[in-house]
């Protein structure tokens, strides 16, 4: 197996990386629908429809799909012999931002629940404030791998 995972070693890290920009710019974007979900919604209900509808095929069809596969290719990643050393501080970091990102992953479909049930209690401000979360943890990861500390 391990002679296999090194051999498509290229091809796991391309689909890995293009997951992650996937997933990435879903995590971007999903709070800004919330934003303005948030603040025009209540102008009208075909507004509230149309956020809706946006936010349910982002997440399902973009980056539901993609958070799997990022999460695939990066166990295979991990998984090939000398690609990771686990004795140094950098895949931990990474791996902490992973998860975390991962949890945040998870909060936007709880948010976007509230929002189709009426139950939300965020305002515009704290989505736009939530929104930079994914930037602090992409900065971490990148920094994590390419520099390594």
């Amino acid at each position: 197996m391990t002679d296999f995972l090194i051999s498509i070693y290229p091809w796991t890290k391309a689909f890995h990386i293009m997951s992650v920009i996937a997933w990435m710019a879903g995590l971007f974007y999903l709070p800004r629908l919330f934003v303005h979900h948030v603040e025009r919604a209540g102008e009208s209900s075909d507004m509230a429809a149309v956020f809706e509808m946006m936010e349910v095929k982002l997440l399902r069809l973009i980056m539901n799909p993609a958070f799997v596969a990022t999460w695939v290719f990066g166990l295979c990643l991990v998984f090939t012999p000398g690609i990771v050393d686990w004795g140094e501080i950098w895949p931990w970091t990474k791996a902490g931002a992973v998860l975390v990102m991962s949890w945040f992953h998870h909060w936007l479909g709880w948010r976007r629940k509230d929002l189709l049930n009426g139950t939300n209690t965020w305002t515009g401000r704290q989505f736009r404030m939530m929104n930079e979360v994914p930037t602090v943890l992409m900065v971490v990861i990148v920094l994590s791998v390419v520099v390594r500390f």
